[in-house]
């Protein structure tokens, strides 16, 4: 895991200033691999915000979840206060305004650890007193993805569940950003995703 801290950019005006301090962005790295071509790609373009910005980087490998159990439908549907890795990814994504879901496209889709992540905002929102699904409205979701083939459109499956997930929760869908790289390093290669990478988080 891995968290920064904001810090004053000298060079920026007071309005930006004021709205970078206000923005907190969760990266949530998905691969089953560190320093992956995702991973790489989504540090580039947080290279780009402001230094005011807060970031927080959580690897879902170094924070396990358990296996989610779809309850909606038995007794009450009430789900209990999440523990562990759970709560500690559950207070880290409130207290976000922007999500960043960095994951590989495996087989046209979000790594398993990503999926589970999400599977548990369904039990979060059931869970009293927590209100997961209105406090996350208005906040921004975004996705980071390298592939490995050369079709932009193998990853529309992914896009897909980011935008409908922002959709759904009321967020606002940022985007995703799309690098190409196979072998751990080859995203640094992609030229035309480094290019996005830099105003990808201005959207």
């Amino acid at each position: 895991m891995h968290e920064t801290s904001p810090v004053a950019d000298p060079a920026a005006t007071p309005a930006e200033a004021a709205t970078a301090a206000g923005r907190r962005f969760l990266f949530l790295l998905g691969s089953t691999r560190a320093d992956g071509n995702s991973e790489a790609l989504a540090r580039r373009a947080a290279e780009q915000l402001p230094t005011a910005t807060g970031q927080r980087w959580l690897r879902l490998t170094d924070l396990p979840l358990p296996e989610f159990t779809d309850s909606r439908h038995t007794g009450d549907g009430v789900y209990a206060p999440p523990t562990g890795h759970a709560r500690t990814l559950l207070d880290a994504t409130l207290d976000a305004t922007d999500v960043v879901l960095v994951s590989p496209l495996y087989w046209y889709a979000v790594s398993a650890h990503t999926k589970l992540y999400l599977d548990h905002w369904s039990g979060w929102m059931r869970v009293p007193g927590v209100d997961f699904k209105p406090r996350m409205a208005g906040r921004t979701l975004w996705g980071v993805t390298a592939l490995a083939g050369e079709d932009p459109s193998d990853a529309d499956p992914l896009v897909g569940t980011v935008e409908k997930t922002a959709r759904y929760m009321r967020m606002r869908f940022g985007g995703v950003l799309l690098g190409e790289g196979n072998r751990p390093g080859e995203l640094l290669h992609d030229e035309a995703a480094l290019r996005r990478a830099k105003t990808f988080f201005a959207g």
